[in-house]
């Protein structure tokens, strides 16, 4: 990702869990009912704005984005402030509102509990960024019904429909089967499931832990994905993006 930001000119800025509030050092979206998951996500929007106000950045070309814990935690900070956000990437996540506790985050990884509680509601004229899901189809880690989850329930929120799936693959690396949901021709959510990609950053680098050589760049489809968002606000400036670990379009290779 860095390579990228200093290819395109962009800022990343990567906030980093405290080993008290976590000993993984993962984010704990989950822990929603003593409101400490929107305390955290309150930290990373505030650590945002303090990007902004020392660093030159275009406000309007703001994104979010993570992996596992960070996916998740993406998508609440998005849902908590979706007018700071012009995207949202999760990269094998769960969808906000699956889980409330340890107990119940544990059982959404592993498939039992995938059907999200309905989201509030947003203020009138407001809509959710644009979301992109990555979700590998071999994770045995977070279930893979979980991305299917997330963009359904983001789609549903803005009244979107899915459109039909389609295969992408380039050259040996694995493929994909992506699948758009659109509003009135707008674009609400985009899954991409990726066969044979297991709980990693899909095109990680292969010395890397959670990181897979062998998927689709997801560096550069996330990138691409932001940058669509961007080009739709008719803005012309900066960017950011979060993540709990960092390293194509699906149907275009820049990035």
């Amino acid at each position: 990702m860095n390579r990228i930001a200093e290819r395109e000119r962009f800022l990343v800025l990567y906030p980093e869990q405290d080993r008290i509030a976590n000993p993984q050092g993962c984010w704990n979206w989950y822990d929603t009912r003593n409101g400490r998951a929107q305390a955290e996500a309150d930290s990373i929007d505030a650590a945002i704005n303090q990007v902004c106000l020392t660093q030159p950045v275009d406000r309007n070309r703001i994104a979010v984005a993570g992996l596992s814990a960070g996916a998740s935690m993406a998508a609440l900070l998005a849902m908590r402030c979706p007018e700071r956000f012009r995207a949202v990437a999760m990269h094998s996540g769960i969808a906000p509102g699956v889980a409330h506790s340890s107990a119940t985050a544990l059982g959404a990884m592993l498939g039992r509990r995938v059907k999200a509680a309905p989201a509030a509601p947003l203020a009138t004229g407001t809509h959710l960024p644009a979301l992109l899901v990555i979700q590998g189809s071999a994770d045995h880690l977070v279930a893979p019904g979980n991305g299917t989850e997330a963009a359904r329930c983001w789609a549903e929120h803005e009244g979107a429909k899915p459109g039909t799936a389609r295969t992408v693959q380039r050259g040996a690396r694995y493929a994909m089967q992506v699948t758009d949901y659109r509003a009135t021709g707008r674009l609400a959510a985009t899954l991409c499931e990726v066969i044979g990609l297991g709980h990693a950053w899909s095109g990680g680098a292969a010395r890397q832990s959670y990181s897979d050589p062998k998927g689709p760049d997801a560096s550069r489809m996330i990138w691409a994905f932001m940058t669509r968002q961007f080009t739709a606000t008719q803005v012309s400036s900066g960017a950011a993006a979060a993540g709990e670990h960092a390293q194509d379009n699906p149907d275009s290779a820049t990035g």
